[in-house]
């Protein structure tokens, strides 16, 4: 495996009277494509640019492999940092651009040559090299920018919001071709951005910073489905968050569908009911064991919610079902977000168009409206103080 363990150790940052990062703890694996993720001012950068060197922590120590790497000056460390700006030299032929660092070292003009075009190949800029940068666009200048960055094969890649100047279509395709040139040189990738969906698209694992601290770390699987806070919750995509109080919790058997194996000890959860001021009762089901007079946060993702003119079977003891109005449909072609007032409260539903007869919306607004979900769907986020 290539790449570096990349460890950060109680890393604290001011910035004057502005605490920047508070006794920041990560510890990032060899060859994983990891992500800093958080609103703007949450301290991601301030903690690449201290990977990188170009930061002094106040406190802590940054690890590169289990060595400390904060003597260690920026140009030796064995990491290299993308930028949103691209940081090209604009006088220079992308060909140029990509061997300055290989000239700077002395390497002689064959191997030069052979290491710019087997890298100018990776980032599929080889019929480009002869070009200057103000004859690029934007995605083919932050490839030259990360063949100029890979060429010295580090053994961490720093990338500091390196699409945020790109459309949003540029930026997809750009996504996916950087996780490709992930794959085939495997060195560890640690990538800054703001954009959830950038994180979830290509991570092994994501941080969520806010205010300088890290909230939640873990696959995108399960910062989605099992935000550890109300802030995760609201901030990895979109979601319907209420604070609720314990009326009872039993210990249940998990379905069979999660015990497929009969010879196995059955695996149990906990069923709560929870009183939700605003809606009403609902069940939702836990791993963790949470008391009666307990005040928690709960959270329904809108996509896991049906939305219907008819009232749906409620045979189920696991079915949660309200009634509500249309206030709000918003048409996007492969999906509709209907926002239904259910007691005076908003509720956000998505309903996907997966078959050509959903193409469009044929609930309207101010339709009466059933919606409903399952516990096992619902989501218990944190219990309150």
């Amino acid at each position: 495996m290539k790449g570096s363990d990349v460890a950060i150790r109680g890393v604290s940052k001011s910035f004057g009277n502005v605490t920047v990062l508070k006794d920041v703890e990560l510890a990032i694996k060899k060859g994983e494509f990891f992500s800093l993720l958080g609103p703007s001012g949450c301290g991601k950068t301030t903690l690449l640019r201290i990977i990188a060197g170009f930061e002094t922590p106040d406190e802590g120590d940054v690890t590169f492999d289990g060595i400390s790497v904060l003597s260690i000056p920026p140009n030796r460390r064995q990491a290299n940092t993308v930028f949103q700006s691209y940081a090209l030299f604009p006088h220079l032929t992308v060909y140029e651009n990509v061997a300055f660092s290989l000239r700077l070292k002395k390497q002689s003009s064959s191997e030069i040559r052979t290491r710019v075009n087997d890298y100018l190949k990776l980032v599929q800029l080889d019929g480009h090299a002869q070009k200057k940068p103000n004859q690029l666009s934007g995605g083919q200048k932050q490839r030259v920018a990360i063949a100029r960055a890979i060429i010295n094969e580090p053994q961490v890649l720093l990338l500091d919001e390196p699409l945020s100047a790109l459309d949003a279509k540029l930026r997809q395709h750009m996504l996916i071709e950087l996780d490709e040139i992930h794959d085939k040189i495997g060195i560890s990738f640690i990538y800054v951005t703001h954009d959830q969906e950038e994180a979830l698209s290509v991570s092994d694992r994501i941080a969520v910073m806010h205010l300088g601290e890290i909230l939640q770390v873990g696959t995108p699987h399960d910062i989605y489905e099992s935000p550890a806070t109300d802030f995760v919750a609201r901030f990895i995509g979109e979601t319907n968050l209420f604070n609720a109080s314990v009326i009872s919790a039993e210990k249940v058997p998990m379905p069979l569908s999660q015990n497929p194996d009969l010879n196995l000890p059955l695996e149990y959860e906990y069923m709560a009911e929870l009183d939700i001021p605003e809606l009403g009762t609902v069940k939702v089901t836990t791993v963790d064991d949470v008391m009666p007079g307990q005040n928690v946060s709960f959270t329904i993702r809108p996509e896991k919610i049906v939305i219907s003119k008819e009232k749906p079977s409620t045979s189920r003891g696991d079915i949660i079902l309200l009634q509500g109005k249309v206030d709000e449909p918003i048409y996007s072609g492969f999906q509709t977000k209907f926002y239904v007032d259910v007691k005076g409260i908003m509720v956000q539903v998505i309903k996907q168009h997966a078959k050509y007869y959903d193409e469009g919306p044929d609930i309207k607004w101010k339709d009466e409206v059933f919606i409903s979900w399952s516990a096992h769907d619902g989501y218990i986020v944190e219990v309150k103080p």
